[in-house]
């Protein structure tokens, strides 16, 4: 049996969900025996009271009514227990019979607690959750990282080079069966969305207002795209918030951004399908699954050469330097030819292959089999 520890819902770390649940269908489908457990929302429901009033609540949920349940499944007897994000390594501690894997997505936020520039300034609770974080990951048997440039952060911070805990890369897969669509369809779902004219050319953007996903410099790259092609931008995830409106206001491109907010696999699936390109200028990510998502569905890439990034494109993309933002608008520029829109889109389409999900729950169960014989 497999004990798999996914994410606090009301925090709406939509990929921790999505990937949690990826394990949980993959893993069953596979022929393993899977009791998936996560945090109850409870006292983090309360939302009147403002955001963090929310955020301590929730602590109620996670660190001690989650506790009783946590106690129960493991007094079940799991052959492999599995914490499917690292930011839930805290709950480490309780592990004591089976062989423990975590799965470190990034470590931003610890080593920001380090001192490190992340763009995740931690709180001073935030420094000790994180020391809990770290502590946690070294207890742990095993640690799947999602890059090789996450399994670099953890051999430097975790394991200090000793042979515990055990460091693997295990790529992420796609998170859904996200695939290239006829126009005709593309057009229909983004007909759906108000005053969206899915005929007309746009640039596209997957992220949130995290500073660490540059939607700011997204907005300075559009606007000098604008002074020689008169497209549009979608912001695809959470809406801009008042510092990014004032940014756009001053560019005076505000008329020409389209926002779709939580936006269905669907729908997501016809704006990669239909855009020019996805415009993915991250300072620092652990992965980036919005590359794989867009090359699935055949639309080109521009984004960071940083980080792990230019492993996930694997030569997919057209590659830039984070403040190079007259480069990333010309490489956009570029795009807008159909002929090399085509020629990338092909690139985009063979990378995608690299990462399947049942390739990815593969590797998984020879990590279990490996610290558990009888799983």
């Amino acid at each position: 049996m497999v004990l798999l520890i996914g994410n606090y819902v009301p925090d709406r770390w939509h990929s921790m969900l999505h990937f949690g649940r990826m394990m949980r269908d993959g893993l069953s489908a596979s022929g393993l025996d899977v009791t998936f457990i996560h945090p109850p929302a409870v006292f983090g429901r309360v939302r009147f009271l403002g955001p963090t009033v929310a955020k301590w609540l929730g602590y109620i949920d996670k660190f001690v009514l989650f506790r009783w349940r946590l106690w129960r499944s493991l007094a079940a007897g799991p052959h492999i227990v599995h914490i499917c994000d690292h930011s839930n390594a805290s709950y480490a501690r309780a592990v004591r019979h089976a062989p423990l894997v975590i799965t470190c997505h990034d470590l931003f936020s610890v080593r920001a607690a380090l001192n490190e520039d992340t763009d995740c300034p931690p709180s001073r609770s935030g420094r000790v959750l994180q020391r809990w974080i770290l502590r946690g990951l070294k207890s742990a048997d095993a640690i799947a990282c999602v890059s090789e440039y996450t399994a670099g952060d953890v051999q430097r911070l975790v394991a200090n080079d000793t042979d515990r805990p055990r460091v693997a890369v295990i790529p992420l897969g796609l998170n859904r069966p996200y695939r290239m669509v006829p126009v005709k369809i593309a057009h229909e779902r983004l007909n759906r969305i108000r005053s969206f004219d899915p005929t007309g050319a746009f640039i596209l953007h997957v992220g949130s207002n995290t500073p660490r996903k540059n939607r700011s410099g997204v907005l300075r790259i559009f606007a000098r795209l604008r002074q020689n092609w008169h497209g549009r931008l979608v912001l695809a995830g959470e809406r801009m918030n008042e510092e990014l409106q004032r940014e756009a206001d001053r560019l005076r491109i505000r008329d020409d951004i389209i926002e779709v907010e939580d936006a269905h696999a669907e729908t997501l699936e016809a704006l990669y399908t239909a855009a020019v390109a996805l415009l993915f200028p991250s300072r620092f990510e652990g992965f980036g699954w919005p590359i794989i998502e867009a090359n699935a569905c055949g639309c080109p890439v521009v984004c960071t050469n940083t980080g792990p990034l230019p492993e996930v494109a694997g030569g997919a993309a057209l590659l830039r330097d984070v403040h190079d933002e007259e480069g990333f608008a010309q490489d956009l520029l570029r795009l807008t030819n159909p002929d090399e829109r085509a020629r990338w889109s092909a690139k985009a389409l063979e990378n995608a292959q690299r990462f399947s999900s049942e390739r990815m729950i593969a590797s998984y169960r020879d990590l279990y089999c490996s610290l558990a014989p009888a799983c």
